[in-house]
């Protein structure tokens, strides 16, 4: 586990920054106007930061391995993570320190432990009888390349075979060598001229454990003898080998080739093959030899006790069949099945019912390891139907553009969730249940309801049952449903505002009370939907286009000097678009050719039926203004009480009334302003083409036909505006040195940079809009990229048939105050320091016919206000927090005074700040674009926590991250996998208890009987005592050189993150003794020969001194 340096604010420092911010509070406010202190009960000892749990597939799958007694399947991969699957529930996630690629995997089978071999040569040993494995030993080949690796079950020695064709053999106990070696010379000696190349495969006979199989890549196979240390028999064969799997009563073994053969051998002859099959070559007439084939991957030779074997391979596909997908087939008797994969099979083994290699294997199913995917097969059923996989891995079906996480949702989501997503599963899995189900769950002692939104580039929208570490998809949601789709890649004029994924999720915005559900997509669309348990079907699909468009003085800013933040390029094509509220059959296009008005996607104008679950209630989409296409959108909210959605991009804001389907506001960023406007920017004039702004601004329209024959336009600059996905809100963000840096060019003038001011928070409130209010009313706050906040006063009619026949009255009222940055987000406090979240209207069936009395209490019902303030005296006031990129303040209201204020970092900036609750009090959390993850007390914003948690930070990190209530966050790690880690405490305290158990206490199945005659004529397993063989007293001890021992951590394994420093230190600190120790007895062994040589020397020369001692001079 990583070190953290967990910075924890010593008190002086607190009453330091304390006391300062008194005396800002002070020069800020005149006497007697002090704030009420609110007491604050959040300390720095309520945070702590560790990763919890890691969900989805694993990235880069290379290696796998199942323990068929403990029922544990383990994935390893090219950046040498670790993940263990048990019963649904239980998963497990550890990380080789130095990343290299795992190249196998063996499980110490029913003991609790795992050896995983590495591509820099290393071999470790896993502990699993723990909650986080950890390694107990490891060791580091020097001299020699590791290629495969292979334990007998129940055995103590593994033999590891290297890329020079040798053999060692390692202790797993001690994880030290022994003296007895393989060397490629003996094994093959006068068989071949040449070296035999690497070890690709090594087993013992199944019924002789003193007989190994070793296979060389060339095509060479040997039986060695162990006891008497030599070959037995030789098998040569002029295709390089693959894999090699025995026939369970070890007279036969199969072998698969690089040519799409495989070979059968009886082992008594060596001489050629019992049966060469070509799976899938066309056999030629003439008895020549069958085309050849792709190479077979890997074979598996399982037999069964009522009828024929199965052999099961991957690969071996002719040629020919360019653009077939990866495929399995499983050869049983005379039927070959070829299931066919969805990406490429990096591994694959057969689930057997006996883990006795020299039984009946009996096997039942096949689990596949894909490139992006894992699949299981019955093999039991005919047609080999699937398993349904109960693992969360399919967060990647598309990639995963954006997320939010809610943890503490009203009760009754999850399983309103649940229930209409039940409907949309597959049919045709296997009956039976899935087959790998070990271990125990751990405790669920966190309570509380969360979920885990994931929008995705196909347009999908997932919902994740997240509560209690575990995860498991609920809904799925196609927002790309009410949009005609292009039937081939010339029929797309619409949707070349990206290159691909036109649909694509930018921003969730979701209320789990009303279950109101808003998103904004890559194609400058919004979509507004509702939750309902009925089916309907909508004949026309509301819809709405807003003409949102930047205009400036032209002396302002002269377009040949422009250079927004935005690429701002013009449209090459000539569009024929249609006005508003007429027939697809006419069009118009605009008087300088440009594509003018017309949306980037088309509506469908056919009737769509709309299942239980997300209902679309209306479509927005943002227009191509004089040929250039509508910027993407930045923010957005949507507020079930008001009735209302807004977002804004680099061009302006729009409000529409989803109720009454109508634009109540369409401004461009300056215009809210006002004569505000700090930068001094003026609209142009006159105003070309604009539309007036209010209500009824853009009607609905029932979809936007474009000519397929688009004529490029001679005349307009050839800067045609793609996106390419992953998008992100941010387009000028480098990455230099490993992490974030803001691109600032001082040559951007200060006009330009603010000619594109970027709407980028928004948040629905009831709060005091101006100074002098006495009262709390509901309006809108607005934050920019320039760190400007700006309020729009709301005005909405009474409840019930009134809300919908009179129009809600908006009225921008100007700026309230600025911050460094642009700003992130914004809450409200009120008087006690409790979080003031905004009105909503609880969720209620709209497809079912009201009765009267229902019909009464709507027409009586006001929007709910959730808001304290209203009911109370009229001096008490309310507290707005607003984070921004670079700092955070506390603005008390109505006065609209600065309170207090954090810079929160100086040397760079923050990618996403929430405002949540933690341990019955809020708090504001920071995670930086430098890797800090920072907290910060609410309303004085003291600084609780800052940790420096991810050394590296990337796009898909920044664009994921977010932080939830009770101490949650997450991100999506890797394309595939979503990382949950804590910043609380509590949690951290009890992690140990949530997490489950791999290992449960299984008793080992009974050994296969070996009969009476077998017994008495010496049929039947011959056992070996291997320690006899390979331990020290009988082969010696292996060179040191070969070798290094590592002792591992797993035996005191910290449990939080912040002990796995120690446990490191230690680790290092055994290393270093180790190593000294290994000098020593190198200094030693010199000493020793060193010792043995004098003491000969001195043997050697009494003799001579005996010799001729009676002896006088002249005789010698």
């Amino acid at each position: 586990m990583r070190k953290f340096n967990i910075r924890k604010v010593l008190d002086g420092l607190t009453a330091g920054s304390s006391s300062a911010s008194q005396q800002q509070q002070q020069q800020q406010h005149p006497a007697g106007t002090r704030e009420p202190e609110i007491q604050e009960t959040l300390q720095s000892e309520h945070f702590q930061l560790c990763k919890t749990v890691r969900h989805g597939f694993p990235y880069q799958p290379s290696a796998l391995a199942f323990d068929p007694v403990q029922k544990i399947l383990a994935v390893g991969t090219q950046t040498g993570a670790l993940r263990l699957f048990g019963r649904p529930g239980v998963e497990c996630y550890c990380q080789h320190d130095s990343g290299a690629a795992v190249i196998q995997l063996q499980f110490l089978i029913n003991e609790g432990a795992l050896v995983s071999a590495l591509a820099d040569d290393t071999l470790h040993l896993w502990n699993l009888r723990q909650k986080r494995p950890a390694i107990l030993h490891s060791l580091k080949f020097c001299r020699e390349r590791v290629t495969f690796c292979h334990l007998p079950f129940q055995s103590k020695w593994l033999y590891v075979g290297t890329e020079r064709g040798n053999i060692h053999i390692v202790n797993v106990e001690s994880f030290t060598l022994s003296g007895y070696v393989i060397m490629w010379n003996k094994a093959i000696e006068l068989s071949s001229k040449s070296h035999p190349g690497p070890v690709v495969h090594i087993s013992d006979n199944p019924m002789d454990e003193g007989k190994l199989l070793i296979g060389f890549e060339s095509g060479t196979v040997v039986l060695w003898d162990l006891k008497s240390k030599k070959a037995d028999y030789r098998y040569t064969y002029d295709e390089a080998i693959h894999s090699v799997a025995w026939h369970h009563e070890g007279k036969q073994f199969i072998c698969s080739h690089s040519d799409g053969t495989l070979t059968i051998w009886n082992v008594r002859s060596p001489a050629k093959p019992m049966q060469t099959i070509t799976p899938h070559g066309k056999q030629l007439k003439d008895g020549k030899k069958p085309e050849p084939c792709k190479p077979i991957l890997k074979v598996e030779f399982k037999t069964t006790r009522s009828g024929e074997p199965f052999i099961i391979l991957s690969g071996g596909l002719s040629y020919d069949t360019v653009g077939r997908r990866p495929c399995l087939t499983v050869m049983h008797g005379k039927s070959t099945a070829v299931l066919e994969m969805d990406y490429s099979i990096v591994d694959f083994l057969t689930l057997c019912e006996t883990p006795y290699p020299n039984d009946f294997q009996e096997p039942y199913a096949v689990v596949v390891l894909l490139e992006k995917d894992l699949v299981l097969i019955d093999l039991a059923q005919n047609g080999y139907p699937i398993f349904e996989n109960p693992y969360p891995l399919s967060i990647h079906e598309s990639p995963v553009t954006c997320c939010e996480y809610f943890a503490g949702c009203p009760g009754d989501l999850i399983p309103a969730l649940y229930s209409v997503g039940a409907r949309q599963k597959r049919q045709g899995y296997s009956k039976k249940e899935w087959p790998i189900n070990g271990g125990n769950w751990g405790l669920g002692v966190q309570s509380y309801p969360e979920i885990i939104i994931t929008g995705h580039a196909d347009g999908s929208v997932k919902f994740w049952d997240a509560s209690a570490i575990t995860l498991q998809v609920l809904y799925k949601l196609k927002t790309s449903k009410v949009f005609e789709k292009s039937r081939n890649k010339d029929d797309r004029p619409n949707t070349d505002i990206v290159d691909e994924d036109p649909y694509a999720i930018q921003i969730i915005s979701w209320c789990p009370e009303s279950r109101m559900l808003c998103i904004a997509g890559v194609s400058a669309h919004v979509i507004i939907y509702r939750f309902s348990k009925q089916e309907v079907i909508t004949e026309v699909i509301p819809m709405l286009e807003v003409r949102l468009l930047y205009e400036i003085n032209d002396v302002e800013s002269p377009e040949g000097e422009q250079a927004p933040p935005l690429p701002t390029p013009v449209g090459g094509a000539t569009p024929q678009p249609i006005p508003p509220q007429s027939h697809p059959s006419t069009s118009s296009s605009s008087s300088d050719g440009l594509r003018d008005n017309v949306p980037c996607l088309k509506v469908k104008n056919s009737p769509l039926k709309q299942s239980p679950g997300y209902q679309t209630e209306l479509v927005i989409q943002l227009v191509w203004v004089g040929g250039e296409p509508p910027q993407q959108i930045t923010s957005l909210a949507v507020n079930s009480s008001y009735g209302l959605v807004v977002f804004g991009n680099c061009n302006g804001i729009a409000m529409v009334d989803y109720l009454q389907k109508a634009v109540l506001l369409n401004l461009g960023t300056i215009e809210l302003y006002g004569s505000n406007d700090p930068y001094r920017r003026e609209p142009r004039s006159p105003r070309k083409s604009r539309q007036p702004s209010g209500a009824g601004l853009c009607d609905i329209s029932e979809g936007t036909v474009v000519p397929e024959d688009r004529c490029k336009s001679p005349t307009s600059a050839k800067m045609s505006r793609k996106l390419s996905l992953p998008t992100d809100l941010k387009p000028d963000l480098d990455i230099k040195d490993n992490s974030f840096s803001r691109s600032r060019s001082s040559s951007v003038t200060s006009i330009d940079k603010e000619s594109r001011e970027a709407i980028s928070a928004l948040h629905f409130c009831e709060t005091f809009t101006r100074k002098a209010d006495s009262s709390p009313s509901p309006c809108l706050w607005v934050g920019t990229t320039l760190g400007t906040v700006l309020v729009i006063a709301l005005n909405l009619p009474p409840g019930g048939e009134q809300r919908l026949l009179q129009p809600v009255i908006v009225s921008p009222s100007g700026t309230i105050l600025r911050l460094k940055g642009a700003i992130l987000r914004m809450a409200f406090l009120d008087t006690t320091g409790c979080l003031v979240p905004p009105a909503y209207e609880s969720w209620r069936e709209h497809n079912v016919p009201e009765e009267k009395d229902e019909k009464e209490k709507l027409k009586k019902r006001r929007p709910v206000s959730v808001s304290p303030s209203s009911s109370q005296e009229i001096s008490e006031n309310q507290y707005a927090v607003i984070c921004s990129e670079k700092q955070a303040k506390v603005i008390s209201l109505p006065t609209q005074n600065c309170a207090y204020k954090q810079n929160i970092t100086e040397t760079s900036f923050v990618l996403r700040g929430d405002i949540v609750a933690l341990s019955n009090s809020i708090c504001l959390a920071c995670f930086c674009a430098n890797g800090h993850i920072m907290t910060f007390s609410l309303p004085s914003l003291r600084p609780l926590l800052d940790v420096y948690y991810l050394p590296l930070t990337n796009m898909r990190i920044a664009r994921t991250f977010c932080f939830t209530n009770n101490g949650q966050a997450l991100y999506l790690v890797s394309p595939t996998e979503i990382q949950r880690l804590t910043y609380s405490q509590e949690t951290c305290e009890n992690l140990q208890e949530m997490l489950g158990e791999l290992f449960t206490p299984v008793e080992a199945p009974e050994a296969p009987n070996r009969g009476f005659f077998k017994g008495l004529f010496g049929g039947g397993a011959q056992s070996l005592d291997r320690e006899e063989l390979f331990g020290e007293s009988s082969s010696g001890k292996a060179s040191r050189s070969l070798a290094q021992h590592i002792p591992g951590p797993g035996g005191i394994e910290g449990v939080k993150g912040a002990a796995s420093g120690v446990v490191g230190e230690l680790a290092r600190a055994r290393l270093a003794l180790d190593e000294r120790g290994q000098k020593l007895g190198d200094l030693e062994e010199r000493t020793a020969a060193m010792l043995s040589s004098a003491d000969s020397f001195s043997k050697h020369a009494h003799e001579m001194m005996l010799k001729y001692k009676d002896k006088k001079w002249y005789q010698f």
